[in-house]
């Protein structure tokens, strides 16, 4: 009894015991892991730190509700409210236009994709995952010139433009929450004589729901920041604009890069109201606005996920 007692407490000490060159590697592999993990950390905080430095100064509630009509030269006013009006329905209408789209597409190749379409469609959209954000917007213009006519800008445009970029997002992220669902999940209810489509209306979306709402607000957060496909199909527009289907809009990334094109404003030494950085300050304060918005937007995707995620016992 007491060998087996004693062997047992040498197998036990054995076990606690640990090889010095696991643990040199261990501990080699934490601090490259973590150097890694601040280096990648560096230029966001970088950037985050300039663009608050730099844009709380004029961000205020003047400059979030007020537009840039009558505004010239160095006059110490103007504002994004005609910019922020002109992203939030530029990128819903793209979201509108996407997350259908998007998920249908995602469930068909989850549930119903098999064979040479299914594989076709995969392809196509791993070709749309890559385009450039500029053919998008190309591709919007060429479309909507072809019907109504060169040099059309309005909202409607743009969002297209948008939805080009957001449907291949949308199609990825879903068809990854929708594989996860547990296929015992799929054959019990079958198994109960509930038809397929009611399946994955019934059981597969609302499981994965919390998964495919955060890979939509990705997409969005993904285009809403978009300047190139912007300009092309919208435009710029100083005046508010609540109509995506007649006229020019504005939108905030646009707005950032025209008051950064615009450059110093040249001042005279006795005009004292005059602002020779008046252009950079709104930029600055714009871009710091987008990303608050996109902050929000992720902020919204972490609650959805977590009211919506299937409850662990």
């Amino acid at each position: 009894m007491a060998t087996t007692t004693s062997s047992t407490s040498d197998l036990a000490t054995l076990l606690r015991q640990v090889d010095p060159r696991r643990r040199r590697t261990d501990l080699l592999m934490r601090v490259v892991i973590t150097g890694a993990f601040a280096l990648a950390m560096v230029p966001l905080v970088s950037v985050a730190w300039t663009v608050v430095a730099h844009g709380v100064e004029r961000f205020d509630a003047y400059f979030l509700t007020h537009s840039m009509r009558g505004v010239y030269g160095g006059v110490d006013a103007g504002g994004i409210y005609h910019a922020i009006v002109g992203t939030v329905e530029i990128t819903a209408l793209a979201a509108l236009i996407s997350v259908p789209i998007g998920l249908l597409t995602a469930i068909y190749l989850v549930e119903y994709g098999r064979g040479p379409l299914a594989r076709a469609v995969t392809f196509f959209v791993d070709v749309m995952t890559g385009i450039p954000s500029i053919v998008a917007g190309l591709f919007a213009y060429a479309l909507f010139a072809v019907i109504l006519g060169p040099g059309v800008r309005m909202g409607v445009v743009g969002s297209v433009a948008l939805s080009v970029l957001m449907i291949p997002v949308v199609v990825r992220s879903s068809e990854e929450m929708l594989r996860l669902v547990p296929n015992e999940l799929r054959e019990a209810a079958l198994a109960l004589g509930v038809p397929r489509w009611l399946v994955v209306v019934k059981v597969v979306l609302r499981t994965a729901v919390a998964g495919i709402v955060t890979g939509v607000m990705i997409a969005v957060a993904r285009v809403i920041g978009e300047t190139a496909p912007l300009l092309i199909t919208v435009g710029v527009a100083d005046s508010i604009n609540l109509n995506l289907f007649e006229g020019r809009m504005m939108t905030l990334p646009v707005y950032v890069y025209r008051q950064f094109q615009q450059g110093l404003i040249p001042c005279s030494a006795d005009d004292t109201a005059c602002i020779a950085t008046i252009t950079y300050d709104r930029a600055w304060a714009a871009a710091l606005t987008l990303i608050l918005v996109v902050m929000l937007l992720n902020l919204v995707a972490r609650l959805v996920t977590r009211l919506f995620a299937p409850k662990t016992v």
